[in-house]
């Protein structure tokens, strides 16, 4: 069992040294101590310490000097002062000087231990904080992007299960942003300097991926010629992810509920017993409540999973976000891509809001990114959409792709569709001109006559792509 916290005792009386660690010690705490202020300061330099008891006055330096020492180079240390005289001049330097508390000799040993249980809540709550601040500098909520309700909602409760233990099952359709929530919850959480694993459990053989998540000993199975780790042991302090809990099978079921239970299993033909601390987060597309009533699923499994349940809107749903989020891809792919700023024509924006979006965020990114790669300017038209956005409009019978400036001829129309159509089947196609042509039914000749007719620039397409013909 883990300490509560680590306290600091600097005093110069053995007596006081002593009685101070046998009670901390009953306590759960891990306590040291130092008689002298130079000792004190360098077991402060050597770890860290959620609170420190220090006597005002030592036989080499002035408690209060100390106390500002300990202020600079352990801020996050909450400091007791502990006294023989009761001096409302030295509480109040005390005080000044940023100590959260100040005793007198003798003191009660309830009392005391109430304000270092409380000091050392308060430091741990610091240092969580600490965690959540550095996380957002380095990888943070940003990167989930969406001002609306919904996705607000997503990002509270994501903020207060990160620095918690509490398994966390993700739910969502495909392209919602499961791992890029995992990662997030990681990344905020106590846990964020040790590894992220993460494990597509539907893409592995069964035999595979219990020998990927649990290791195996040498000779276990005709290929292990050497004993391997599994991923357990590598995410060990740290955070596994399993994507598409529902595939796994009911053997492994089981092996991963004793995991989650007991936090030990054993690698594949072994015998021994491996303890491991890891925190456990999964994502499903499924209905794994549907999975439990089918038998496809352990109901115990499920609830170990289910402690906490986060569920992702889908894309059709928070239509309020697609803005921000083209924002954000064009910034992405315009940097990947050397491209100066780019922006949408307001006909483009409106397919794009308008779209019903099944692929959800992942086909909207790989939408933008294709614009990005297929423009020749620094604005997107309906051209450079994928046709799946296109015919779709033009299957509800609105006018979106024909929205033309006034004052254009009928022909000039017709000729800019024309154009959007055989771009988009070019770059379907890989710039393949002969493939291009096939699809569309028409001799390879015609289709030349009309690329050379309405100035299609092929070879900026290769350039972004392959070059076959």
């Amino acid at each position: 069992m883990s300490a509560k916290g680590s306290i600091l005792i600097i005093d110069d009386e053995q007596e006081i040294r002593e009685s101070l660690t046998e009670l901390l010690t009953m306590e759960d705490y891990r306590a040291q101590s130092a008689p002298t202020a130079a000792e004190g300061i360098q077991k402060l330099s050597a770890e860290p310490f959620d609170v420190i008891l220090l006597d005002c006055n030592l036989p080499d330096a002035n408690g209060i000097d100390v106390l500002k020492t300990i202020r600079r180079d352990a801020p996050d240390a909450a400091v007791i002062i502990i006294t023989a005289y009761d001096s409302s001049q030295t509480a109040f330097q005390a005080s000044k000087e940023g100590a959260e508390s100040y005793i007198t000799k003798p003191w009660d040993n309830d009392k005391l231990l109430l304000e270092v249980r409380n000091l050392v809540e308060g430091s741990r709550l610091r240092a969580e904080n600490f965690q959540l601040r550095r996380a957002l500098k380095r990888f943070g909520l940003p990167n989930i992007v969406g001002k609306g309700d919904r996705i607000q909602k997503v990002l509270d409760l994501i903020t207060q299960v990160s620095p918690s233990r509490a398994t966390v099952l993700i739910t969502g359709e495909s392209g919602t942003g499961k791992e890029l929530v995992a990662k997030t919850i990681h990344a905020l959480s106590t846990r964020a300097d040790k590894p992220f694993v993460p494990v597509n459990t539907g893409s592995m053989p069964v035999d595979l991926l219990e020998s990927t998540l649990f290791g195996h000993v040498k000779g276990a199975f005709t290929s292990a010629f050497v004993t391997k780790r599994g991923l357990f042991e590598v995410a060990d302090e740290g955070t596994i992810f399993f994507d598409e809990i529902g595939t796994v099978g009911p053997e492994l079921q089981a092996k991963l509920l004793r995991v989650i239970q007991e936090r030990e299993f054993m690698r594949l033909g072994g015998t021994e017993t491996i303890k491991v601390d890891v925190r456990i987060l999964a994502a499903t597309n499924s209905d794994l409540k549907r999975l439990v009533d089918e038998n496809k699923f352990r109901e115990d499994l499920y609830y170990r999973l289910n402690v906490i349940t986060l569920n992702l809107p889908p894309l059709r749903k928070r239509k309020e976000d697609i803005p921000a989020l083209i924002d954000h891809f064009l910034v992405k792919y315009c940097a990947e891509n050397n491209r100066s700023k780019m922006s949408f024509t307001p006909e483009a924006m409106k397919v794009l809001v308008d779209f019903n979006w099944p692929g959800n965020v992942r086909e909207l990114e790989n939408a933008v990114e294709r614009a990005v790669v297929l423009s020749s300017g620094p604005v997107a038209g309906i051209e450079l959409l994928p046709e799946a956005l296109t015919r779709d409009c033009v299957g509800r019978g609105e006018a979106v792709l024909f929205s033309r400036s006034n004052g254009e001829s009928l022909f000039e129309i017709v000729e800019d569709f024309e154009r959007r159509l055989i771009l988009d089947m070019l770059a379907r196609t890989e710039w393949s001109q002969t493939e291009a042509a096939d699809r569309f039914k028409i001799p390879l000749s015609t289709l030349n006559q009309k690329i050379k007719r309405l100035q299609i620039d092929v070879k900026r397409g290769r350039s972004n792509g392959s070059a076959h013909n």
